[in-house]
């Protein structure tokens, strides 16, 4: 570690803040002179016309001093603005979230972060999550000053605990040696200017077609082009910016962290698994630890080196390696070697069918161990005809149910508006309470209505059902599992999500269809209301039963294995 971050952390701050004035400084100097480009274009486009003797000196002083009054203000607003809400932008848009402690990765996190925060000398850091498959992290300082540290999930699930270490270190390395702000600063003022430069860019409009309309369409040309000009010099100061600090963040991340290696196989597993990290604009690149692009092959042209916000890929890893005096070509076997070492690992999920050996037996237990609710419910439809019998559950559920629709109990023989039975308004207030209609029910498999318990799978808190083998999982979850690989399939399964994929994905609609009269009645175990079959989501077309309002997902005995099969086959 160089001779500056060995300082304590309230020095790294002092020393900051006294770099954040020269960088205002600067602010102040580049806003002066991008005002000052385009103020020059207006006034040659319209200033001969509109200002007689605009070229005196008397005008060009009262024109510099107004252009210095704007920079002034425009930097110390875009200073205060990426200080105090940059960080906090930037989480949002990527939907960062705190580590989920009960989660086995997670919490792995959570531990890694503050070991080296001790290490590092800081008094705090925060750690947070980034839902994304791609292999990624970044570095904050948000509003109060405390660092930050966000990891993706992709990267929790790829790499090896030393490798994590490494990672958070290099995130560390770059905070101590007061990157991160300054990178957020500078990435946020390129990313004004590209949006500023995307709203002037002029439109597609022939010259006819522009005389006709009345518009002269040479000054928004020439301010578009200004703009272009600045912020093609700040897209440029950031990637020489970030180039520069990602080499030598990665040495101190040696020093803190004392693994080199790991943190060049961290480095060569982000490469190959390197995607767009949410919806973010590539000017926020310098900020991770490989720059977000949808191939992970490398250009080395002249303009790709030029414009690349990253060093070359095995430069970093080249000069990694060889504090540990090995080879590049070593360390990359070693992530291959790790890789298959880690299939060979993996212990095998094996079908419902083949855990449970009396399959017939089971579901005969379940339905007498679970009866179906009593159906004496009867209903007057819209045409004044009785409909029924139902049980309790379908009848609130049905499409033209209301409180003032007749209702029939045929076992006390009794005929009233819905409101009258005290049932009724005790399973309607059970569901405004996030509850099923019958509370007994809750947590209950909606299947065979035996109890749910609580279990992990590949580090997730699920609930699954032993008796049908169905797992009611979080929405937001479900990602988690599908990125791990901790465990393989057998044979039973991995023909069952073959047989799936040609009967479903060649007939999609018929198999929706079977889905949704299959799903007619299932109910939420957490807060009652009607699960629906809807797909998985839109690259994944997999009909699941999903609760819109607590949104989590029922998945049927090996829907979830099937699902992960798909996914990992497609990857």
């Amino acid at each position: 570690m160089d001779r500056e971050s060995r300082h304590d952390f309230y020095e790294i701050q002092r020393r900051q803040w006294k770099r954040s004035i020269f960088l205002f400084a600067v602010l102040i100097l580049f806003y002066f002179l991008a005002i000052g480009i385009i103020a020059l274009a207006v006034f040659l486009s319209v200033g001969v016309f509109a200002v007689p003797n605009f070229l005196s000196g008397p005008f060009v002083t009262k024109l510099l001093l107004w252009v210095l009054g704007v920079a002034v203000l425009i930097a110390g607003f875009h200073y205060y603005d990426a200080r105090k809400f940059g960080a906090a932008y930037i989480l949002k848009r990527l939907e960062a979230r705190k580590p989920d402690l009960s989660d086995r990765y997670h919490k792995q996190l959570a531990d890694t972060v503050e070991e080296m925060r001790i290490a590092s000398g800081f008094p705090e850091v925060k750690p947070y999550v980034i839902p994304s498959f791609a292999i990624n992290s970044m570095a904050l300082v948000e509003a109060d000053g405390t660092p930050a540290v966000a990891i993706t999930e992709g990267l929790l699930a790829d790499c090896t605990r030393d490798e994590l270490q490494a990672v958070a270190a290099h995130e560390l390395a770059h905070i101590l040696r007061g990157d991160a702000f300054y990178v957020t600063l500078v990435c946020s003022l390129a990313n004004f200017l590209e949006k500023l430069r995307a709203a002037l860019e002029p439109e597609d409009i022939s010259a006819e077609d522009r005389l006709e309309s009345g518009g002269g369409g040479a000054p928004p040309v020439l301010i578009y082009g200004a703009v272009t000009l600045t912020s093609l010099v700040m897209h440029l100061l950031s990637t020489l910016l970030s180039r520069e600090r990602e080499i030598l963040a990665d040495a101190a991340a040696s020093e803190i962290g004392r693994n080199p290696v790991a943190l060049a196989r961290a480095l060569y597993k982000a490469h190959l698994k390197s995607s767009f990290v949410g919806d973010f604009s590539l000017t926020y690149s310098p900020l991770f630890i490989v720059a977000p692009a949808l191939s992970s092959d490398e250009d080395e042209g002249f303009w790709s080196r030029l414009f690349n916000s990253h060093p070359p890929l095995m430069k970093r890893i080249r000069l990694l390696a060889q504090q540990a005096r090995l080879r590049p070509a070593q360390v990359i076997e070693q992530v291959w070697e790790s890789q298959r070492m880690r299939e060979e690992a993996r212990g095998v999920a094996r079908s419902f069918e083949e855990s449970h050996v009396s399959v017939s037996v089971d579901k005969a237990a379940a339905a007498v161990a679970a009866p179906e609710a009593q159906k004496v419910w009867q209903i007057q439809d819209a045409s004044g005809k009785w409909q029924g019998p139902f049980g309790l559950e379908e009848l609130v559920f049905l499409p033209y149910f209301s409180v003032v629709r007749s209702v029939r109990n045929i076992q006390e023989g009794v005929e009233a508006s819905a409101r009258e039975f005290p049932q009724v308004r005790l399973g309607l207030r059970n569901l405004g309470k996030n509850r099923p209609v019958d509370a007994s029910r809750q947590n209950h498999c909606p299947r065979c209505r035996t109890l749910l318990a609580d279990t992990f799978y590949e580090g997730v808190a699920v609930q699954a059902c032993g008796r049908c083998g169905g797992k009611l999982v979080a929405s937001s979850l479900v990602d988690r599992i599908i990125l791990r690989r901790e465990v393989a399939f057998s044979d039973a399964l991995l023909a069952k999500a073959k047989e799936f994929r040609q009967q479903f994905l060649l007939n999609p609609v018929k198999k929706q269809r079977a889905k949704e009269k299959a799903a007619q009645n299932l109910c939420c175990p957490s807060c009652g209301q009607r699960m629906l079959a809807r797909p998985y989501n839109y690259q994944y077309f997999i009909p699941v039963d999903k609760c819109l309002s607590c949104y989590k997902i029922w998945f049927d005995a090996d829907e979830l294995e099937i699902l992960q099969i798909l996914v990992e086959k497609k990857a």
